[in-house]
């Protein structure tokens, strides 16, 4: 395990399970965003993410999820994901040890193939959980978004006295409509489950303030520390694939070099010929 970074964002190369018992301390945390493998048989950095059973996963699971509870400090958050068919596992589990506040829906559109023989699945979960219900961050004018009634169609609320027009502006509710990180996008890092950036603005901007320290146990692109540094958070990212690990240290600008190599961003690319990507390095950090 290598720790790397400096006091306002800590990089932890290791394995979560390991870095979350010996390094982060408990109630250290105001907010966790959790986005783990999904069991679904990707492949990430060369290594397929596959537990040989569902009760593995889910014991895996368990353990790592209550690690990051006792990181929580006693006001914090905690948002976390999985695939379809396990969220319903994680849910019990742990509406047992936290309040849920919100089950969230990403939605996005997909121009690849869908399932032909069944209805495919065009969504993921997140669960916006909080340690105690009457004390917690939740900044809802920072993430204020169009409200199409008032906005739009500039109807009058005759219901009050006097009527007044409807508000522009609402709270989102917990249908969120984000475009998924596709490889021409300017945020795009080679990685097969990167997050929207826009998407966690919005966990990040709702449920912390500046000077608070976030966490992901799971950083893969390190959007959630890029994002958290973007918005003046600290931030703690655990990620055990080195690949990975270097479009941290590049992302939340700590190094310009690791292991003797400079950080570059690599772009894919696909080649005419036998359409097959590549990767190609950029000139820019």
């Amino acid at each position: 395990m290598e720790t790397l970074g400096n006091e306002e964002h800590i990089i932890i190369k290791g394995d979560a399970i390991e870095a979350l018992e010996n390094v982060v301390k408990d109630n250290s945390v105001d907010l966790i965003f959790a986005d783990p493998p999904y069991n679904i048989g990707k492949t990430f950095s060369g290594h397929i993410e596959k537990w040989e059973t569902d009760e593995l996963y889910l014991d895996w699971c368990y353990e790592w999820i209550q690690l990051c509870i006792q990181k929580l400090k006693p006001n914090g958050s905690l948002y976390i994901m999985t695939s379809t068919q396990f969220m319903p596992y994680f849910d019990i589990f742990i509406q047992k040890r936290l309040s849920i506040l919100s089950r969230i829906i990403w939605a996005y559109d997909s121009s690849g193939m869908q399932a032909k023989n069944y209805f495919g699945s065009m969504y993921e979960p997140i669960l916006h959980c909080v340690k105690d219900i009457r004390n917690y961050t939740f900044n809802s004018k920072e993430i204020l978004v169009e409200a199409k009634t008032g906005s739009k169609r500039k109807l009058i609320d005759y219901r009050k006295n006097p009527p007044q027009p409807y508000n522009t502006e609402k709270v989102p509710g917990n249908v969120w409509d984000f475009s998924r990180v596709r490889y021409r996008m300017d945020e795009y890092e080679n990685h097969p489950t990167q997050k929207p950036v826009a998407l966690l603005e919005r966990i990040i901007r709702a449920s912390s303030n500046p000077g608070s320290t976030v966490m992901d146990p799971f950083a893969g692109t390190f959007t959630t520390g890029f994002v958290a540094k973007s918005l003046d958070r600290k931030s703690v990212s655990i990620e055990i694939q080195e690949e990975y690990v270097r479009i941290g240290l590049r992302r939340l600008n700590i190094l310009n070099e690791y292991k003797g190599q400079a950080l570059k961003k690599e772009v894919r690319t696909f080649e005419k010929k036998n359409n097959k990507p590549h990767n190609t390095p950029t000139l820019f950090g």
